[in-house]
């Protein structure tokens, strides 16, 4: 999808301002072996949300989360075109202070947090949740 929005010079809309969506589009770029410059190419250095509206204002390609496209959605002009390549996964985890290095940490707490996060009935919380109000879930569990 890049090779060809790159290749057609058709607008694309970059958060550009380094963070973790930023950041992956920057390395979707690398691995299609394109460096992104042109006219065609607008970097507006906003968050998700703001990035999203300008797109939707100017027709332009743009790289998103689920979440907040879903919430933003029924205000866009804009419908998903590529989604489903592992390239594309937005991995959330969960990492627990190693107490040898950090003592006084809450170790119990956080072994239970990490318990409670991967259990059944919290993966399956995160599976619904959006569910109801987008139609599909905002987030994919995959804590096994």
């Amino acid at each position: 999808a890049l090779k060809l929005i790159a290749g057609k010079q058709v607008p694309f809309t970059s958060r550009g301002d380094n963070s973790g969506t930023h950041q992956k589009e920057t390395a979707l770029w690398k691995e299609a072996g394109i460096e992104p410059a042109g006219d065609w190419y607008k970097s507006v250095g906003k968050g998700m949300g703001p990035s999203l509206t300008f797109a939707s204002e100017e027709k332009a390609y743009i790289l998103t989360d689920r979440a907040t496209y879903l919430s933003m959605k029924d205000s866009l002009d804009l419908a998903v075109l590529v989604e489903g390549d592992e390239l594309l996964f937005n991995q959330y985890g969960v990492i627990k202070v190693n107490p040898e290095k950090h003592p006084g940490i809450n170790k119990r707490g956080a072994d239970k947090f990490v318990e409670w996060i991967l259990s059944e009935e919290v993966q399956a919380k995160i599976a619904e949740f959006g569910k109801d109000k987008f139609g599909q879930s905002l987030f994919i569990p995959n804590g096994k």
